[in-house]
């Protein structure tokens, strides 16, 4: 059985599901595990430390899977970027043909993927930065409500609003992020007018998920309150696990001359790191979404996959329609 929408056929998957890039998650054996179960995995070229690695990383998971994968390539404001142009080309040069595109002004990039005949789901927060994605020629979009982990924008527009705004809009196939980790979420998004789901979060709470499992532990034991919104002060807002780390980053910027510099010690990237490999709960930044709320065990890939597919066929065919049945019930 498969669930056809655009974007299934657009990437030739089975199951409109998608697992999100993320740092230092997604590696091939959690990416290959999604594609082998009917979604499409994705790994997170940043993650890598050299284009070259990536170039491995993406012949390890070759080497998993024969289902379509891709790679997520996040473009973010630095004082010292990453080489992204020598990244692109490994992803380019590995045969890779499928990106997800997220950050700042990706124009470049989308169109040398473009000329390459690279599939680009560009990942957004808001309607009007969809648009201009769509304008810049990507082919999906993968649009972030409130919810999510990660950056979701300033604008606090939770997927409820969000993901029909977009649709109204949005003419291209659209996966909805930020919330989702059952059938239930599935149904939801595509009645709201998205084509799948993109789940991060939910997919670091499996059994192939190369973190730590007190990590995944966490992830359970948490409900939706289980974040902290960090960074709002300074515009670059970010949802993270609510930890001691966390908890001391709200404080600190809390104050009203405070400064990134006044909380870089306690949010670099290479700690949260450590958290996710070592299990310290208290050694950086977490970033999970509020969907926590809605995980209650560590399955396997295939299993989380299944039992969503299954869920959501169970709503469409059985539940849904009895709600308009002139049948005694």
């Amino acid at each position: 059985m498969k669930l056809n929408t655009r974007f299934t056929e657009l990437v030739g998957i089975d199951y409109p599901i998608v697992q999100g890039g993320m740092m230092w998650v997604g590696r091939a054996v959690l990416a290959s595990a999604v594609s082998n179960a009917g979604g499409l995995g994705i790994l997170t070229a940043l993650t890598q430390p050299t284009p070259d690695a990536l170039r491995e990383e993406i012949e390890h998971c070759r080497s998993m899977t024969d289902r379509p994968f891709g790679v997520n390539l996040t473009i973010l404001p630095s004082m010292n970027p990453p080489p992204y142009a020598e990244y692109r080309k490994a992803i380019i040069d590995s045969g890779v043909k499928i990106v997800e595109t997220a950050g700042h002004n990706p124009q470049e990039h989308v169109a040398h993927f473009k000329e390459h005949g690279v599939t680009v789901i560009h990942k957004c927060t808001a309607v009007r930065h969809a648009l201009s994605a769509e304008r810049m020629g990507v082919d999906a979009i993968s649009i972030d409500g409130f919810e999510c982990a990660g950056h979701p924008g300033e604008d606090d527009i939770p997927g409820l609003v969000l993901i029909p705004a977009a649709a109204d809009k949005v003419k291209i196939p659209m996966i909805a992020s930020g919330g989702f980790g059952d059938g239930r979420g599935l149904v939801a998004a595509l009645s709201l007018g998205a084509d799948g789901i993109n789940m991060g979060t939910r997919f670091c709470a499996t059994v192939e998920a190369p973190i730590h499992d007190r990590v995944k532990r966490m992830l359970v034991d948490n409900d939706e309150r289980g974040t902290n919104v960090i960074f709002r002060s300074l515009r670059n807002t970010a949802r993270v696990g609510k930890n001691s780390v966390s908890d001391q980053v709200v404080q600190i910027l809390k104050r009203p001359d405070a400064k990134f510099e006044d909380v870089a010690h306690l949010v670099r990237g290479a700690q949260g790191r450590v958290l996710l490999e070592s299990g310290d709960l208290d050694a950086g930044l977490v970033w999970a979404g509020q969907v926590q709320g809605l995980i209650h065990d560590v399955p396997t890939v295939a299993e989380l996959i299944d039992r969503i597919v299954r869920e959501a066929t169970d709503l469409v065919r059985r539940r849904l329609p009895r709600l308009w049945s002139d049948s005694p019930r």
